[in-house]
């Protein structure tokens, strides 16, 4: 059974037909609908006896329009077996596809001229097609990254190099689970890389006497080269030890250093040039963002106030001390500011904070203990659903956070820093961000740097929408938090 999925999964041939004869059937089963719509329940508009038609009258449509279809799919390259799994950009492909096959068939159909066709039944299938088909592309990628995170499907991989391009490879695998890609471990000739894990990632030391040894001990299925470009003749020789072996090989441009999302390719008469596109949280899309937050914010403390009003009650009632906790953070570029939660500690905690150290199970700058005795009983359920972060709302309307960013960081944590950690400070910091939505307490701190630089690299008003709805079921349910 596992040799069989795993060759499901890796067939570039045999998964891209199956994805369309599905497509086909939903098609038709879209049609058929379509003309129960139009002719038996006549929505919205009735239909003369005069022309009602069979159904088998509009199979030279059917098969029309499924073809067209199915062409326009291609063309958009639904059918391409890729890593990454987005089920947003699936949908808004099989919409801007859907659009157009039924604006050719519509079109067609109007030079031929039938006089009993329906044009409205064209509409009702297109938006039945639609989903029908985004319905059945939602099942399919929950299925394949549920059996992607079982280890079906997985190709285990090597990186060469552990520089800022590697740590971007890194940064897509922890932020993208589902692609089903296991990093083995990187190599790098650099001592101070080499010997040091990156979070999961295992340093497997030097690429010239580790690299063979490891190819012939373990099962790997890629390597993928991250190595400055003015390595190139040891990038070949690389590519050509690994074709011995049948591993495949691939490499990411290391142009100047510049981020591959950063790289903008324009012409000016025919000459190709390349340039640094403007930061994703910049300019008009920072004034979306923050008009976002105010009024996200605005709506939460009106809509939470009663419920703020008991936590403090019950943290009045429960132990001594303040009902709020004000905290020194760090957000962007540095600058400091006080972050207000709800008090789930006693009094003194910070105070034991140092006789606690030996319990400390976090890794790198941070301070985690998964059975705190500091907690206090109000405490210890307003952690479990985040209840304790509401105050931070008031954060947001000032300014000092947003509602999606990297998780602010207390001062001490960032004089620990490395030099890369630091573009987590590139932009305001968040009251959920990737880090709460990939693991929350159960990741290493390297990792969490991953995910929030990730975030920094590739956001968009989407990536912030799809954060804010996977972090719902994540506080509700209470996963990796305390």
């Amino acid at each position: 059974m596992m040799k069989r999925l795993q060759f499901f999964f890796n067939n570039h041939q045999v998964t891209p037909v199956v994805w369309m004869i599905g497509d086909i059937v939903m098609i038709n089963v879209a049609f058929i609908l379509a003309y129960w719509v139009r002719y038996d329940l006549q929505l919205f508009r009735g239909v003369d006896p005069a022309f009602e038609v069979p159904y088998r009258v509009y199979l030279p449509f059917v098969a029309l329009f499924t073809v067209l279809l199915m062409v326009v799919y291609r063309q958009a390259g639904s059918y391409r077996l890729r890593r990454r799994l987005s089920w947003f950009d699936e949908f808004y492909a099989i919409v801007n596809s859907t659009a157009t096959g039924t604006i050719i068939t519509i079109v067609l159909i109007f030079l031929y001229r039938p006089a009993f066709y329906s044009r409205i039944i064209f509409i009702y299938a297109a938006l039945l097609s639609i989903a029908l088909l985004g319905l059945n592309r939602y099942l399919s990628l929950r299925l394949i990254r549920m059996l992607r995170l079982k280890g079906y499907g997985v190709k285990r991989v090597v990186i060469i190099g552990a520089g800022e391009v590697a740590r971007a490879v890194m940064r897509a695998v922890v932020a993208n689970p589902e692609v089903g890609l296991e990093i083995v471990g990187f190599l790098d000739d650099n001592p101070s890389k080499g010997e040091t894990d990156i979070g999961r990632f295992k340093a497997l030391g030097n690429i010239e006497g580790n690299l063979a040894p490891l190819l012939a001990a373990e099962v790997i299925d890629e390597v993928i080269i991250t190595l400055p470009w003015q390595y190139h003749r040891k990038i070949m020789r690389i590519m050509t030890q690994c074709e011995r072996k049948n591993i495949r090989t691939r490499i990411v441009p290391d142009l100047f250093q510049i981020t591959l999302n950063r790289m903008q390719i324009e012409e000016i008469a025919g000459v190709p040039m390349i340039g640094v596109k403007e930061g994703g949280i910049s300019g008009l899309n920072q004034f979306i963002k923050r008009s976002i937050d105010l009024i996200v914010a605005t709506v939460g403390l009106i809509l939470s106030s009663p419920i703020m009003a008991l936590i403090a009650l019950s943290i009045k009632l429960d132990s001594p001390g303040p009902i709020l906790f004000p905290q020194e953070r760090v957000g962007k570029d540095g600058n400091r500011f006080t972050i207000y939660k709800f008090r789930s500690m006693v009094e003194d905690a910070e105070a034991q904070k140092e006789t606690l150290e030996a319990l400390n199970e976090a890794e790198g700058p941070l301070f985690k203990i998964r059975e705190d005795p500091r907690l206090t009983r109000t405490g210890k359920w307003l952690r479990r659903i985040s209840l304790d972060e509401l105050p931070q709302l008031y954060n947001i309307l000032r300014g000092d956070m947003s509602l999606v960013g990297p998780r602010p960081p207390i001062p001490d944590e960032v004089e620990q820093y490395k030099e890369w950690h630091k573009r987590r400070l590139e932009v305001p910091p968040g009251l959920t961000g990737l880090w709460q939505i990939s693991g929350r307490s159960g990741l290493t701190f390297d990792e969490m740097a991953l995910l929030d630089i990730y975030y920094i690299e590739n956001w968009s008003l989407g990536l912030d929408a799809k954060i804010l709805i996977q972090t719902v079921p994540k506080v509700l349910f209470g996963y990796g938090a305390y």
